[in-house]
């Protein structure tokens, strides 16, 4: 009788829980990370963030010496790729940024709650029960942490490669002087910073769609879409202001961190710009999955 008693007596807390149950002890981010990391589009998806550079320097043992790079804005970059490994590293990314990069935090974001749906093993952590709340923002900060690694893969490779192929020297382009390879370095570490700020729209859009269907590729496939039409939207002179509103729109303000002085005003408008977004499209996702019907 004593064994019932204890039983139906409510937790010490008040709220209505199994006595020992600890909502922020389910799911744990170690856990996580070691779950995402066993898949494989999570090791093929850094494993080729490392190849990428290898596969660049590759190419370049086949210039001729003589192709016409073109004009632009970007041509100093590929005058330079070869000049050091600052330059190297500088023009990898400037080759991924628009689509491979975007393609990747896609990935890690998108497919993190609609594959679980897909495969029918969401309900089961529900049940557990993982809070939603809680599952959501676990499932967040490791696809975000994943996304950063694949970011510093990226270009820790092709600054390590490029500078035992090129050698260590002054960060080079046509918009500005000689960069010291010190504050060049420092500038490389901010164009990082501001692409992963970028991203965050990427990574905000990727997981919305994520937690609103049970195709991983259809949210992965969508963020991508949309961020390649906002860009395509952004050549289109006759939207006119209407352009400064778009996610993309500012995405290329890290070649102010090139110019002699710096040129920083682009860049605060375009990580204000992102993390707007991107707090709108979290803020949506969790509102939408605290109040799905889970049947997968």
């Amino acid at each position: 009788m004593a064994d019932v008693e204890q039983a139906e007596r409510p937790a010490a807390d008040g709220s209505g829980a199994a006595p020992g149950y600890r909502p922020r002890a389910t799911l744990p981010m170690s856990a996580e990370f070691r779950r995402q990391a066993s898949r494989r589009r999570t090791q093929l998806a850094l494993g080729f963030m490392v190849l990428l550079p290898l596969i660049i320097l590759i190419a370049f043992q086949f210039e001729s010496g003589d192709d016409d790079n073109g004009g632009g804005e970007f041509a100093s970059l590929i005058e330079f790729a070869t000049a050091n490994g600052l330059n190297f590293t500088l023009f990898t990314l400037f080759v991924s940024a628009s689509f491979l990069l975007v393609v990747v935090v896609a990935l890690f974001c998108g497919d993190t709650v609609a594959s679980e749906a897909s495969w029918g093993s969401l309900r089961y952590l529900l049940a557990i029960p993982v809070p939603r709340s809680r599952l959501l923002a676990v499932k967040l900060v490791v696809a975000l942490a994943y996304s950063a690694l694949a970011l510093l893969l990226l270009a820790g490779t092709a600054l390590l490669i490029g500078t035992l192929r090129y050698g260590w020297g002054p960060l080079q382009s046509a918009v500005a002087a000689e960069i010291p390879a010190g504050e060049g370095l420092l500038r490389l570490l901010g164009i990082l910073g501001y692409l992963a700020v970028v991203l965050l729209v990427v990574a905000g859009l990727a997981f919305l769609l994520s937690v609103t269907t049970d195709a991983a590729l259809g949210a992965v496939g969508g963020a991508v879409l949309l961020w390649i039409l906002s860009s395509i939207l952004d050549q289109i002179t006759a939207l006119g202001v209407l352009r400064d509103f778009l996610p993309t729109h500012y995405s290329s303000a890290w070649l102010g961190l090139l110019s002699t002085p710096v040129q920083t005003d682009d860049i605060v408008r375009g990580s204000i710009s992102a993390i707007s977004y991107a707090t709108i499209f979290w803020g949506l996702a969790f509102w939408r999955f605290t109040r799905k019907d889970v049947v997968s």
